[in-house]
């Protein structure tokens, strides 16, 4: 779903949306399987670099990676012994993220879900729930959907939430027009965790590194939000 990287940007962790040539709402399964048919592969295949800090320590589990998109952080998470279920709304997507595993040995250790999270969401408690860039046009409900990914986290289990702050430093005022990109305090109110039920390990915005359109170094501000689900 919006997992999504500009072209322009040389890893997965830069993940912001552009329109394009669609049969459906803006924002919804037909746009994202024809942005992604756009090209044979959209992302580096690289997992984002927040998750790789974040989770990277944590004990292997079940994990849940909402906007898989190709599969980067869900084949990383299962490489190191996570059991993953994988979403996205984008079939396509789906498709070449469960090449992306067989390809890397773990097909077996990741299970692909279609689900358009205003709609559905995947059933179980997870100890890992990752969202990272979910971000999107069209009607999207993401503060709903971020309390559902919180509702499914296990106890002892880590929220982890990444995403766009803003625009880049060559557009600070073009930060995609209806896209609501929350600061990381924003993202805790929208979340309304329930008081001493959860710990708030890291809310921080921070600038990240981006290549602009024209191959000059840019950088963008990102934040994470990472919480701990109280035993």
């Amino acid at each position: 779903m919006t997992e999504h990287a500009h072209p322009h940007d040389s890893h997965d962790e830069q993940r912001h949306d552009r329109h394009g040539a669609h049969d459906g709402p803006v924002g919804g399964a037909d746009f994202w399987d024809e942005r992604y048919r756009e090209s044979d592969r959209v992302w580096s295949g690289n997992a984002n670099a927040v998750l790789v800090r974040e989770a990277g320590g944590l004990a292997p589990g079940r994990a849940l990676d909402l906007g898989c998109g190709e599969g980067a952080d869900a084949v990383w998470l299962a490489r190191r012994g996570w059991r993953v279920t994988g979403t996205d709304i984008s079939e396509v997507a789906l498709g070449r993220a469960a090449e992306h595993a067989a390809e890397a040995g773990v097909a077996d250790r990741v299970e692909w879900q279609r689900h358009d999270f205003a709609q559905s969401f995947p059933e179980g408690e997870f100890d890992l729930v990752s969202a990272c860039f979910l971000h999107t046009y069209g009607e999207f409900p993401r503060p709903r959907i971020l309390r559902t990914a919180a509702a499914a986290v296990a106890p002892g289990g880590i929220l982890l939430v990444v995403g766009h702050a803003g625009g880049p430093s060559w557009a600070p005022d073009e930060a995609h027009p209806g896209i609501a990109l929350p600061s990381p305090q924003e993202v805790l109110e929208q979340l309304e965790l329930p008081a001493g039920a959860w710990e708030v390990l890291l809310a921080e915005e921070h600038e990240q590194p981006v290549k602009a359109p024209d191959g000059s170094a840019g950088t963008r501000p990102d934040n994470v939000v990472k919480v701990r689900r109280l035993p």
